[in-house]
């Protein structure tokens, strides 16, 4: 009778000890997707803020095409870039798209600093403070979204969850970097 009732408690420790393991591999996993679900979010508020900004920039063009017939050549750049964000397929195409449109826009409105009876135009006074307020929106959600993947980055490197994680394929994110330059203002020439 002894001998069954320490086999039956070893097998209960053995069970038990399962489950916990179990348990805990069941957590881990369950952690790691969402924390993947939450920097594809914040990912996704980076676009909506791009989005926004790209919505702006037709209008803002158009405000400021009358006054600006030489500076063409600006125009045509931030199509492209509007046009290779739309194309883009994934965060780091994007995100250099964007980069694009950035540089391409900051050469727009250093050019529009020398024409002050464009900048007491009140719509292209309204359409630049609400390009400058989704300029700080996209900064926010791209800090944001670095936070995010470095609290993932990190749960993933970690032991124990580091087995989980290689187990189950969860591999590191990419953080949202500037370009290369981006650190140098644009150069605006008018002798051309």
């Amino acid at each position: 009778m002894k001998g069954r009732i320490g086999c039956f408690v070893a097998i209960g420790i053995v069970v038990l000890l399962v489950v916990i393991v179990g348990a805990s591999f069941w957590g881990t996993y369950n952690s790691l997707v969402t924390k993947s679900q939450a920097i594809d979010a914040q990912w996704a508020q980076v676009e909506t803020q791009y989005q926004r900004r790209f919505d702006l920039i037709p209008n803002l063009v158009n405000s400021v095409k009358g006054y600006m017939t030489q500076e063409q050549t600006i125009f045509g750049q931030i199509a492209d870039a509007r046009t290779r964000y739309s194309g883009a397929q994934t965060p780091d195409q994007k995100a250099a798209a964007g980069s694009e449109v950035e540089t391409a826009l900051g050469r727009l409105l250093v050019i529009m600093e020398n024409y002050p009876t464009l900048r007491s135009v009140e719509t292209v006074t309204t359409l630049m403070d609400e390009l400058a307020g989704t300029e700080n929106r996209i900064n926010v959600e791209r800090q944001r979204y670095n936070t995010a993947v470095q609290d993932y980055n990190t749960t993933i490197k970690r032991f124990p969850t580091n087995l989980v994680a290689s187990m189950f394929g969860f591999e590191s994110r990419q953080y949202f970097q500037a370009d290369t330059g981006a650190s140098t203002a644009p150069k605006v020439d008018f002798s051309k």
